[in-house]
C-alpha cells in the first residue's frame, strides 16, 4: 500500500466527493500578515489559460479548529466538486500543515509539514525541509479505517523573485520548487507566493483571479 502513499497525500484533491455552489467573494478585508491567515480571508483561482468566466475553485480561512488534538486554522478549499478543509498553523516558525480532510478521507501529517519557514528566511537560494509520516484513512458511517501509511521526505527551494502577471493583477512572487518524495516515486510541483497576498500560482497550476482582502 505504501506506493500509493504520495498519490493519496498529494493527489487526493483529484476525487470529487460532492457538488459545491462557489459563493460570490465577500468585501474587501483588511490583512497586514505575510503569511496571511485572518478568518474571512477569500482567494479565488481558475486553470492557467480558462475564460474568467469559467466556474472557479474557492480559498477561505475558516477560522479556529483542531486537528489530531492541536490548535489549526481551518483553511477551507472548494468549488468544482471538490470540498476539503487544511488544517495549518500560521506563526513566527512560518506555515506548519497539519493534514487536511473531505468527506470521503483524512490525511494527517507527524510531525507538521513545513510549507514556507519563517517570515525573514524566505529568499532566493533558500531551502528547507523534512521527512514526516503520513496516515491516510478512509471516513465511513462507522468511523475512520486506515488505508496507508509511511515516510514523506520534502524539500522546498526558492528558485527565484519575480514579477509576475495573473488575471487578479501583477504581483511580485518567490517561485518556489516543491519536491515530495516516497519510497516509489517522487513528486515536483512549483508554486509563486506573493507576501501578503498568498499563492499567487498554486502547486496544481491554478491562477489567483481575485481576493476579498488589500
Amino acid at each position: 500500500m505504501r506506493q500509493y502513499l504520495m498519490a493519496l497525500a498529494l493527489a487526493l484533491s483529484a476525487c470529487a466527493p460532492q457538488v459545491t455552489q462557489a459563493p460570490e467573494a465577500r468585501p474587501l478585508l483588511e490583512e497586514k500578515g505575510f503569511y496571511p491567515a485572518t478568518p474571512g480571508l477569500e482567494w479565488t483561482y481558475l486553470l492557467d489559460g480558462e475564460a474568467l468566466s469559467a466556474p472557479p475553485y474557492r480559498l477561505r480561512v475558516e477560522g479556529p479548529g483542531f486537528f489530531a488534538g492541536q490548535e489549526a486554522l481551518r483553511f477551507r478549499f472548494f468549488g468544482r466538486g471538490e470540498d476539503r478543509v487544511y488544517y495549518r498553523q500560521v506563526g513566527p516558525f512560518g506555515v506548519r500543515l497539519l493534514g487536511f480532510q473531505d468527506p470521503s478521507a483524512r490525511v494527517a501529517f507527524t510531525p507538521p509539514l513545513l510549507e514556507y519557514p519563517p517570515e525573514a528566511l524566505l529568499a532566493v537560494g533558500y531551502r528547507w525541509g523534512g521527512t514526516t509520516e503520513v496516515r491516510v484513512e478512509l471516513l465511513t458511517p462507522s468511523g475512520r479505517e486506515p488505508l496507508a501509511e509511511g515516510r514523506l521526505d520534502y524539500g522546498m527551494e526558492v528558485l527565484e523573485e519575480r514579477e509576475v502577471r495573473v488575471p487578479a493583477g501583477t504581483f511580485r512572487v518567490f517561485r518556489i520548487r516543491q519536491s515530495f518524495r516516497d519510497s516509489r516515486s517522487q513528486d515536483v510541483r512549483e508554486v509563486w507566493f506573493a507576501p501578503r497576498v498568498g499563492e499567487v500560482r498554486t502547486r496544481e497550476g491554478r491562477l489567483l483571479v481575485e481576493r476579498n482582502f488589500r
